[in-house]
């Protein structure tokens, strides 16, 4: 997938974000707790898969980790009731791990998993406000290396995604952010345009996260 496109989806998923929190009235959430409704957090997460693959030969492969920033944005319709958009992207090696696959170099994959998620937050005290939510992902692939093969393709897919998470204030403003969730999410996979092994990889990754949020 080149630059263009990447743009042009991630241009689309924030027009659709920002209508989706248009339909809320800023007014009432500024009275309800006297902040704007917009959150912005900052945040480092660690990205481990927990891949399962059904390819045409026998065997798993193993999908690398990542640490990386993410960046999202949310919209409080209410004290409790929010949307976020998370916004972040991974590089990831794939290699054969058992069977026929076992030592093979299936090279790397760049990911941009933008997702949206609806939230439940909690008011423990007026600092510590845990929250729970459940959305949808869309996942690109792409900048494929094709480590020893030709080529190696991936699918772009939708997935569902969990998450759970604690907001801590620090300030009438800012506070730390611990969040954790998981996606799950698979892709066809074609290596050597299907002469070598195609089928199917569940990534389903865990996603831990800890950072900052300034809402102002």
């Amino acid at each position: 997938m080149n630059k263009k496109t990447l743009s042009l989806v991630a241009l689309g998923l924030a027009a659709g974000f920002a209508a989706f929190a248009g339909t809320a009235s800023a007014a009432d959430v500024t009275a309800d707790s006297g902040l704007s409704p917009w959150m912005f957090r900052l945040r480092g997460i660690y990205v481990m898969p927990d891949e399962k693959a059904h390819l045409t030969v026998p065997g798993n492969v193993d999908v690398g980790d990542a640490i990386v920033p993410e960046l999202d944005i949310s919209y409080f319709f209410t004290e409790n009731l929010a949307a976020e958009l998370i916004l972040g992207t991974t590089k990831h090696d794939v290699d054969g791990a058992t069977g026929g696959l076992a030592g093979l170099n299936l090279g790397n994959v760049m990911l941009l998993p933008p997702t949206l998620t609806a939230q439940y937050h909690f008011n423990v005290t007026d600092a510590i406000k845990p929250y729970i939510g459940a959305g949808v992902n869309y996942t690109i692939f792409y900048n494929e290396n094709d480590g020893q093969f030709a080529s190696v393709d991936y699918k772009n897919a939708f997935g569902w995604a969990l998450q759970a998470g604690v907001d801590i204030a620090a300030g009438d403003n800012w506070g730390v952010n611990l969040d954790v969730k998981k996606l799950f999410l698979d892709t066809k996979v074609s290596v050597n345009n299907g002469a070598v092994t195609s089928g199917k990889v569940e990534l389903d990754p865990w996603i831990f996260g800890a950072g900052f949020y300034y809402r102002y």
